[in-house]
């Protein structure tokens, strides 16, 4: 076979990328519809990322969060997203460019997209949408951020968690009622 001098591979995952785009820019008119959210994996080192170094400590390769009920300001550029979330009760703003993206999910419609290498979210081994488990999210109807930490199953090689919807202080009928694992959706 050829040696691909055009970089298809290159081409395609731009043009994913820019899927990714279209919806977070919906999103940010006009929020998230119906029973939509998204689980955005990103490599927490790559170039342009800005998280907290405690978040980095925290989440050392790999970060996956989830835009649903518990997120604000919302921003999209040509090559990144921003966005507000609380961990542990702590505001933080996350700059997320998306080349850093290793995957992209929404449970509700069981859609997906993977990016990067070997090792990576897009891995063989780690087809469809192989995130790492979740262990809730708070529907506060205050509206306001809520967070917690979640730890799931991961490739050997990758150390990969979930930030997502503060346990300790969420509602009754909230976090617990809520638990949502995502082997049912792998591969085997």
């Amino acid at each position: 076979m050829a040696e691909d001098q055009i970089r298809y591979d290159v081409m395609t995952q731009d043009a994913l990328r820019g899927v990714v785009r279209a919806v977070l820019e919906q999103i940010a008119k006009t929020g998230l519809p119906g029973e939509h959210h998204l689980y955005i994996a990103f490599d927490t080192h790559g170039p342009g990322v800005s998280v907290s170094d405690r978040l980095k400590e925290q989440y050392p390769d790999e970060m996956t969060i989830v835009l649903q009920h518990q997120f604000w300001d919302l921003e999209i550029s040509p090559e990144r997203f921003d966005v507000k979330l609380s961990f542990n009760n702590v505001p933080e703003r996350l700059i997320v460019p998306f080349a850093a993206i290793k995957a992209f999910y929404d449970p509700s419609v069981q859609f997906g997209l993977q990016f990067g290498g070997h090792g990576a979210a897009n891995d063989e081994d780690r087809t469809g949408a192989n995130l790492p488990g979740v262990v809730g999210q708070s529907d506060d109807p205050a509206g306001l951020p809520a967070v917690a930490d979640a730890t799931g199953g991961s490739s050997s090689d990758t150390a990969s968690s979930v930030a997502h919807a503060d346990v300790d202080n969420a509602l009754p009928g909230g976090p617990a009622d809520k638990v949502v694992e995502l082997d049912a959706f792998r591969k085997k």
